[in-house]
């Protein structure tokens, strides 16, 4: 149930049963080495457009459709109790908001892990997803002895996570130099940068050569970082919901198998592809039936396709968050996978 936008009274409350709830979970977190987390998901808590959560020693508060009052903003403060004494930092994200001044960067724990984090940056998200915890858990548990590219890596936290788990290889791709920058730190910080390959490029060449698929577009060929044609054992997709680059555009919504066609065939045999869109308007039963249909086409079905959820701090109202992780398997030379209306 949403309470009235001008309510501070009833922001308080929100914001304080939000805590409580947490209780359990911050303890069991802090015992894993984990103090990044949401502490206040309004989407599914009351107040939509607002967020807070924790990075270490730091709560940054996010206000998406619109400033808060003052009033509101001191009430959101007083519903975080004795949390509220930690340094807390207001960040618009809503159209023409003010971005104010940088942040120093500072260091959140996740898993054991240490990862480099600001409030405010040039950027608009934060250095560290909170709901990818659930991916990068996955990746500590399965990724010892495996190849693993990270695409779309942004600070390559998965790929970090990866390492951290055993993998012997990890590529991550992303056009930012400033983001692989981020990255090299984070890899840095956790003693894995041995493993680690830092590729600066747009996403979508490295994967259609990998693939052994043609890099062109309407008949213009562009320039790009050659990679030879090889697989992975795992292979992390988190692409953008919306983005235009000089060899396309991705929407997640209408065409996500324009990636997940070639990262399915730069799969190894047996591997696992961690397919994630952060699209609220496609629906789970949408994405999956698509993923499966997209690798019949290729000539490779799966051998099972799973759903990987965001952890406790993320609820949903109706059990469908907007964030969709589908773990899918190759099947293993010699095997057979079935379609999906005959298991």
């Amino acid at each position: 149930m949403e309470a009235s936008d001008d309510d501070p009274a009833a922001l308080r409350a929100l914001v304080a049963a939000a805590v409580a709830r947490r209780a359990t979970l911050a303890h069991d977190l802090a015992a894993e080495g984990t103090d990044c987390y949401r502490v206040f998901h309004g989407a599914a808590e009351g107040w939509p457009g607002l967020t807070i959560d924790r990075y270490g020693p730091l709560l940054l508060a996010q206000e998406f459709r619109a400033e808060l009052s003052a009033e509101e903003r001191s009430a959101a403060v007083a519903g975080l109790g004795d949390m509220g004494a930690a340094s807390l930092v207001w960040r618009g994200r809503y159209r023409d908001a003010p971005r104010g001044e940088d942040t120093a960067p500072i260091e959140g724990c996740e898993l054991g892990a240490r990862y480099a984090v600001a409030a405010r940056h040039r950027g608009l998200d934060p250095w560290l997803f909170l709901d990818f915890r659930a991916v990068r858990r996955w990746l500590r548990a399965h990724a010892r002895d495996q190849s693993v590219l990270n695409l779309f890596a942004y600070t390559c936290t998965a790929g970090v996570a990866a390492a951290l788990g055993g993998a012997r290889e990890v590529w991550n791709v992303d056009f930012a130099a400033s983001n692989l920058n981020l990255g090299r730190d984070n890899a840095v910080r956790n003693g894995v940068l041995g493993v680690q390959h830092f590729l600066c490029q747009d996403c979508q060449p490295v994967l259609r050569q990998l693939a052994g698929q043609p890099v062109q577009r309407r008949g213009k060929t562009l320039r790009f970082t050659k990679v030879e044609r090889r697989t992975f054992d795992v292979i992390v997709l988190d692409p953008p919901p919306l983005a235009r680059t000089p060899f396309g555009t991705i929407d997640t919504a209408r065409d996500y198998e324009s990636l997940f066609k070639p990262a399915w065939l730069a799969l190894a045999e047996g591997g696992v592809l961690l397919a994630a869109n952060n699209r609220a308007d496609v629906a789970w039963s949408d994405f999956e039936s698509r993923l499966r249909r997209c690798a019949e086409k290729a000539g490779r079905p799966m051998a099972s396709l799973d759903r990987l959820l965001p952890e406790a701090d993320f609820p949903s109202f109706d059990g469908l968050p907007p964030l969709k992780v589908a773990v899918c398997r190759r099947a293993a030379s010699g095997s057979v996978a079935f379609p999906a209306t005959l298991r």
